[in-house]
């Protein structure tokens, strides 16, 4: 929620395009084509090529290193390119892109999401650190994603009502492709988990329903995010709901916190989150509630060590004759005649 979040070549023309020595395909369907004749899976990596630092860290620190080049033997590597400077990609890429990110509504960049060779996503990953061997190995660990995914489906096929249910749910829940992707893609999926579970036995029906709910919450603080008083009232109205309870809950104190950080009341945000914490210690959003204090107590630490800095600075220059610049001025006038 409050986290984070590559190589850069365009496409010029309507046919398939490659991307540095690597060949990455930016032609999505073309991708397809391949991975199904090849029997491989897909690769997609996200990316904000001209302006997303860590997206260039993960080119830099991973892709563009040599023993990244082995994934090529089970995934066609596939670019999708959101550049700032639309001019590095044709009309067709730009238009293939945002249709993309309708497919597949990412949170950030980079992001990078292992799919069938049907497109369907099984795991997502991001920038790690440690460089192509590590992040080799995570890929091989994740690929095993696909292979449960597609037991568990078949296991539900044999299932009816809650049972069923609870099956599918663990198995979107297991892709850990985050709420909004894997509803948005698993459609099918989704619909047949609420008519199976109609009691929402699962939590699935509720947690769709904070999902709406966050959208909506978020885009009215978006309206506010500069006006610290304004967003912490609309806030306070938000949390006064009896409806705002669990994960919701922890995520609207989440960006109550964010809204004192950004405007660099610490001591405030910080308390948000301990109380947070303190309400729900068991909560889903917990840890990382608790990774968010940690963030902001550093940035109130650093901040802090700077206004002391200024501060020693400022009486070193207050101690300065006054009449410094005129005696010197006077001084250069009589050197002059």
């Amino acid at each position: 929620m409050f986290k984070r979040f590559i190589a850069v070549a365009a496409a010029v023309s309507m046919a398939p395009a490659f991307a540095a020595e690597l060949g990455w395909v930016t032609d999505f369907e073309a991708a397809k084509s391949q991975a199904a004749a090849e029997h491989k899976d897909l690769l997609i990596d996200f990316t904000g090529s001209d302006w997303c630092v860590w997206c260039q860290k993960l080119d830099k620190e991973v892709f563009s290193q040599d023993a990244f080049a082995k994934v090529k033997e089970k995934y066609v590597l596939v670019q999708l390119d959101y550049p700032r400077d639309k001019t590095k990609l044709s009309g067709f890429l730009q238009t293939q892109n945002e249709g993309l990110m309708k497919t597949y509504p990412i949170k950030g960049y980079p992001t990078v999401l292992l799919c069938d060779a049907t497109g369907a996503p099984y795991a997502m990953n991001g920038y790690e650190e440690g460089g192509p061997d590590k992040y080799v190995t995570h890929l091989e660990e994740l690929q095993g994603h696909k292979a449960a995914r597609d037991e568990a489906f078949a296991k539900a096929a044999q299932a009816e009502g809650v049972e069923k249910a609870k099956i599918l749910n663990g198995a979107l829940n297991a892709l850990d492709l985050g709420d909004k992707i894997a509803t948005s893609y698993y459609m099918s999926v989704a619909a047949e988990i609420r008519t199976a579970d109609p009691k929402d036995e699962t939590g699935f029906i509720a947690k769709e329903n904070d999902r709406v709910r966050l959208e909506a919450f978020l885009h009215e603080v978006a309206f506010r995010h500069t006006n610290v008083e304004a967003t912490q009232k609309y806030i306070a109205e938000v949390l006064a709901d009896p409806k705002t309870t669990g994960e919701f809950r922890q995520m609207v104190h989440g960006h109550q916190a964010a809204s004192y950080a950004y405007a660099k009341r610490f001591p405030e945000a910080i308390q948000v989150l301990q109380d947070a914490v303190k309400e729900d210690p068991e909560g889903s959003q917990t840890k990382e509630l608790q990774d968010f204090i940690g963030i902001l107590e550093k940035q109130q630490a650093k901040e802090a060590e700077a206004a002391k800095t200024a501060a020693e600075a400022k009486p070193a220059e207050d101690a300065k004759p006054a009449d410094a610049a005129p005696a010197a001025a006077e001084e250069e006038k009589k050197a002059g005649e």
